[in-house]
């Protein structure tokens, strides 16, 4: 037997091996950055020295209350403090922290702290009313601390004690809790299911660690970095940036609603660098009454994910000092996966030309060890010709621990040893790939297969189209056809559903266009995905 000498005396040890976690970020900023600040809310604001202690306090709080290893610390409040600060100071109790979707019902909400056995829940007091029927669905004692926000409109009080006296029953100097192993639980995020409850998405410190480092990597993120917070930091824990914003010593900019009017003042006054946004966060602000557009010096990197943003928008956006970028990932994968990285060559093309490569979900995060267009049967990888369909697979670190409680779901997600984001899609020569729809969105017409986001691309390319959805809706003759749901631009006029079928029929092949165009607002997610289940639901009932 031969000894490998490379394994002997060589140990690991508390010198040399220390377990992966985003929370050393915070200690490093404000041992290095102590005077300088870190977050802005409204006129308030705090150096990395007292974020960093007003995030020891939270810990040492909840510890005094019991709070520790294995226990769950809700969260409900918008982009402000003690929502940073509570990814902070719940994990460094040892606890895990499930930051809450305000925007959910009160069932949905009490389902999510009765399933993940929430200890304490804090929670703004704008929520008042959907919280307080939350609570009396639990079965569980829970500890209830309320946040007074002076830029929150009133709301009832619920809890024994607000969040600032709670803080002030901490220790600033405690010595907070090192994961006894990267793997341990740190954030746990329930998935907007539509159907059935949500599923508890389970994240470990290390994979919160690698993601918080691909985002750093992947935005440029530095210590002159101004991080504006237009993403929802309960979705996927803000994709990390959460963490990778203070991992640089960067300034977080908290925005309690999108607003495009807070948006572009917040961006001139404290010269904002970067921001994240789905695709209805950057159509919002191409559309925002010119009165409340500002100019500024700088380039705001942005950063989108979900569907690809229209050639239009994109147009839009580079007109008003932002330079969109094309993410892709799921609550599954702590947020974004891959990134559509920029090439030189295309800064030759034309716009329309630019946003067909820029639509392209593109290539791995620098800290996803492998993704994969395979075959979901086969399990073989499909050839990178740019046609040829197949799943998006996954297989990292910043891939989830699994589901809670739910080992049937979690095994089936992992099948092959791949994690199987149900998103069919094309690998190009160039190795980026690119989704062409959610397999449960593929439109079966006749035999032939139509992808809806073909359709949709088509659509935001009509000049009074503002946004577009396309379902498939049952036909005796076809099968399937596409039915498309469309919201036009303020300005637009009459404009008539024959005029929008005969536009996509001179732009794509007949059979893949829309055969019912139906106008009006479109259902959406928090995080702004458009609600298709609910659109499929319309389309059968017309």
């Amino acid at each position: 037997m031969t000894i490998n000498i490379f394994e002997q005396d060589l140990d690991k040890g508390p010198a040399n091996f220390i377990p992966q976690t985003p929370l050393g970020f915070l200690d490093w900023a404000a041992h290095t950055y102590p005077e300088k600040t870190a977050v802005i809310h409204g006129e308030r604001s705090f150096t990395y020295r007292e974020f960093r202690q007003r995030c020891l306090r939270l810990a040492s709080a909840l510890s005094k209350r019991g709070i520790g290893k294995g226990d769950t610390v809700s969260v409900m409040a918008p982009n402000s403090p003690p929502m940073l600060e509570a990814h902070y100071g719940v994990p460094m109790t040892g606890a895990v922290l499930n930051a809450l979707n305000f925007r959910l019902d009160a069932e949905t909400i009490g389902f999510i702290l009765g399933h993940g056995e929430a200890r304490v829940l804090i929670t703004d007091r704008e929520f008042s009313a959907v919280i307080r029927e939350a609570l009396g669905t639990l079965d569980h004692d829970i500890l209830v601390i309320d946040i007074n926000d002076p830029l929150a409109p009133e709301g009832e009080r619920l809890g024994e004690t607000d969040y600032e006296s709670f803080l002030d029953q901490g220790d600033p100097a405690f010595e907070w809790v090192m994961p006894d192993d990267e793997w341990q639980a740190i954030c746990l995020n329930y998935t907007s299911g539509t159907t059935g409850n949500p599923k508890g998405v389970v994240y470990h410190h290390r994979g919160a660690y690698q993601n918080a480092m691909g985002a750093v990597v992947v935005s440029g993120l530095n210590r002159d970095s101004v991080y504006l917070w237009t993403l929802p930091m309960f979705h996927c824990n803000g994709w990390c940036y959460t963490w990778g914003v203070t991992a640089v010593g960067g300034t977080h900019v908290c925005l309690r609603q999108m607003d495009p009017a807070q948006v572009f003042a917040l961006t001139k006054e404290h010269r904002v660098t970067t921001m994240c946004g789905a695709p209805i966060v950057l159509n919002m602000l191409v559309h925002a009454p010119d009165d409340v557009k500002t100019t500024f010096d700088q380039t705001v990197d942005t950063f989108t994910g979900g569907a690809a943003p229209p050639s239009a928008v994109i147009a839009g956006m580079e007109r008003m000092g932002f330079r969109v970028t094309h993410l892709y990932g799921l609550t599954e994968s702590y947020g974004p996966a891959t990134v559509c990285a920029w090439q030189d060559q295309w800064n030759e093309l034309g716009l329309e030309d630019r946003s067909s490569k820029m639509a392209r979900q593109g290539v791995r995060y620098p800290t996803l060890f492998a993704q994969s267009i395979k075959d979901p049967d086969s399990m073989e990888d499909v050839p990178a010709d740019g046609e040829t369909m197949g799943e998006l697979m996954l297989r990292s670190n910043t891939v989830m621990k699994g589901y809670l409680k739910n080992k049937a779901a979690t095994d089936e997600a992992f099948r092959g040893g791949w994690y199987h984001t149900g998103d069919l899609g094309v690998l190009h020569e160039d190795g980026y790939v690119e989704i062409k729809d959610r397999s449960k969105d593929v439109i079966i017409s006749g035999g032939e297969n139509i992808s809806s986001l073909e359709i949709e691309e088509t659509l935001y390319k009509h000049p009074a189209i503002m946004e577009a959805a396309v379902v498939a809706r049952s036909d005796e003759k076809w099968g399937e056809v596409p039915c498309a749901f469309v919201t036009l631009k303020p300005d637009s006029g009459d404009v008539a559903a024959a005029d929008i079928i005969t536009f996509c029929r001179d732009h794509m092949a007949h059979f893949k266009a829309p055969k019912l165009i139906v106008f009006g607002p479109l259902p959406k997610t928090s995080t702004g995905k458009i609600q298709k289940f609910a659109l499929r639901e319309q389309a059968e009932n017309i």
